[in-house]
């Protein structure tokens, strides 16, 4: 599971750092954003089962593994960019790694099965929703194509495995398989969930037309 959990930080620790070139932050300012995209869901998911201090903020491996993504992403982001959306690659990486650690770190604290998927999903969007209301943008969670249900779905995998009696090696890699699947095609087909067809200023604009026409 740790192997998952560094695994998780680090991709996306690389996507942090890649939305903060685009955003042409300086050298601390990416290390910043690969420690904050790589490290806060996690840190999130412990301090709520109550497992602290947090692994993230005891085991120099985290810290080790979030610099050494953002100096390789400062010092060779044209390798890096030329990844089809690198950032959007990575962060289904992240995701998918993150969710089902989550999701397992909460049952062998003794969750129960709905609220581990809940953490799973949390522990994966955390680090994502931190960094991009650092760049000031609204999370991605908020507007991308499945994302918090690409999540999810890998954490009841988990879960779900755990009650059944499967192995974690087993249901980790299938939750994270289906959950990057997802992610994938989302981003290449424009899969999405329903989204109201009218904002809240159409809506205004709707009504205030509707009283002109009825005076």
């Amino acid at each position: 599971m740790r192997l998952l959990d560094l695994g998780g930080t680090f991709v996306f620790a690389i996507s942090g750092a890649v939305a903060a070139v685009n955003r042409r932050l300086d050298i601390f300012g990416i290390l910043v954003l690969s420690f904050v995209t790589g490290n806060f869901g996690g840190i999130t998911r412990d301090l709520l089962i109550g497992a602290i201090p947090p692994a993230a903020l005891t085991d120099w491996r985290y810290l080790l593994v979030s610099v050494l993504a953002g100096l390789i992403t400062f010092f060779w982001y044209a390798g890096v960019g030329k990844l089809r959306s690198p950032v959007l690659l990575f962060d289904a990486v992240g995701l998918s790694f993150f969710a089902v650690v989550g999701a397992q770190k909460a049952i062998e604290f003794g969750l129960n099965p709905v609220m581990s998927a809940l953490l799973g999903m949390l522990t994966g969007i955390g680090g994502g929703m931190t960094r991009d209301v650092l760049l000031a943008e609204i999370p991605q969670v908020l507007r991308s194509d499945l994302y918090a249900v690409a999540a999810l779905t890998a954490a009841s995998f988990v879960v779900i495995g755990h009650v059944l009696g499967v192995s974690y090696g087993v249901s980790a890699l299938a939750g994270a398989a289906v959950c990057f699947g997802l992610r994938f095609m989302a981003i290449r087909r424009g899969w999405h969930l329903p989204v109201a067809h009218l904002s809240a200023q159409g809506r205004a604009a709707i009504d205030a037309s509707e009283d002109e026409s009825g005076r």
